[in-house]
């Protein structure tokens, strides 16, 4: 198995809100992650919630950032989506839910502070509801292991390999 790179550490950061339906889907993700499989050292799996601002120390010694969330993208509800670079700040634009602007001022925070992460991606789908209520939408839901193979890809692309746990 080919071992990470020692200077390199990664984030994998699920974002939102368990009681608005499917702006929860980042969070469900990130605690199936955490349940279902074990990762290297330098790889930390979190539930950041709603937390915002809160989360700025978890970014200071990070090398790349994996963001799993409900992303308004205009397209049909379950549609997944991978954005990165440029793509990001476009898409955090578009607020959803009161988190995301706390994930904007998060990471243009970050960056005042000379600590952005090499390497930014959002794993992200299209939402189907964001109201008051818990659980996801069938659409959300039935994409839920495409989000996580889409994580798991995505560390691997990056020399992570996560093991079943």
């Amino acid at each position: 198995m080919p071992s990470a790179s020692p200077h390199k550490s990664v984030l994998v950061l699920g974002i939102g809100n368990l009681v608005m339906g499917d702006d929860g889907v980042g969070v469900l993700v990130a605690q199936q992650l955490q349940q279902r499989y074990r990762f290297p050292d330098n790889v930390e799996v979190m539930d950041g919630g709603t937390l915002g601002l809160d989360l700025l120390p978890k970014l200071e010694n990070i090398s790349n950032l994996i963001m799993i969330d409900a992303v308004e993208t205009g397209k049909p509800a379950g549609t997944c989506v991978r954005l990165y670079g440029e793509e990001l700040p476009i898409a955090l634009e578009t607020k959803l839910s009161p988190h995301q602007m706390g994930l904007k001022d998060l990471l243009a925070v970050s960056s005042l502070m000379g600590h952005t992460p090499k390497e930014m991606v959002l794993i992200g789908v299209q939402p189907g509801s964001i109201d008051m209520e818990i659980g996801l939408t069938v659409e959300v839901e039935a994409q839920l292991e495409i989000l996580i193979a889409n994580v798991l890809s995505e560390l691997k692309e990056w020399g992570f390999v996560a093991t079943p746990a």
